[in-house]
């Protein structure tokens, strides 16, 4: 039942709107392969991108969540290309995300859809060090690494 629900929310969500915030993900992405120091940024666009295509039954995870062990995205310089990212293009792609939210929200049948806008928007601030997975191995990931942190004395 909740494939049904996804597949039928991503089929509206891209008729409707989810196909013109993927293209401008995927719009920065090419032009930051063009640049190639741009490439990691770039990679992460066309990721996010194809999430902003089809949201339902998806959901953005940080990679050291999902794997149980920093990366080159997930450490101190992800975070300095997440600040990077922030300044040249994060805002005005979480902008592009809430004024769809806005439009999306005026109606009740809509408020479903304004919602994955405003995690996008959330996302498209800082896309570096995460990857998007089924929802279901998301909170997997999120609860193992709870536990690993309750073990560690993290808690």
């Amino acid at each position: 039942m909740n494939d049904t629900v996804s597949c039928l929310g991503n089929a509206i969500w891209f008729l409707c709107g989810g196909v013109v915030m993927g293209l401008v993900w995927w719009l920065y992405g090419v032009l930051c392969f063009l640049s190639i120091v741009g490439i990691p940024w770039g990679r992460a666009c066309f990721v996010m991108g194809g999430f902003a295509f089809f949201p339902f039954g998806k959901m953005p995870v940080a990679r050291d969540v999902l794997t149980g062990r920093q990366d080159l995205g997930t450490g101190p310089l992800g975070t300095l290309g997440n600040i990077i990212w922030l300044v040249l293009a994060g805002v005005w792609i979480a902008l592009g995300h809430l004024v769809s939210a806005l439009m999306c929200a005026v109606t009740i049948i809509g408020i479903p859809f304004a919602w994955q806008h405003v995690k996008l928007a959330a996302l498209a601030l800082c896309p570096i060090g995460k990857t998007i997975v089924p929802a279901t191995l998301a909170d997997a990931a999120e609860r193992a690494a709870a536990e690993r942190n309750f073990r560690q004395g993290g808690f």
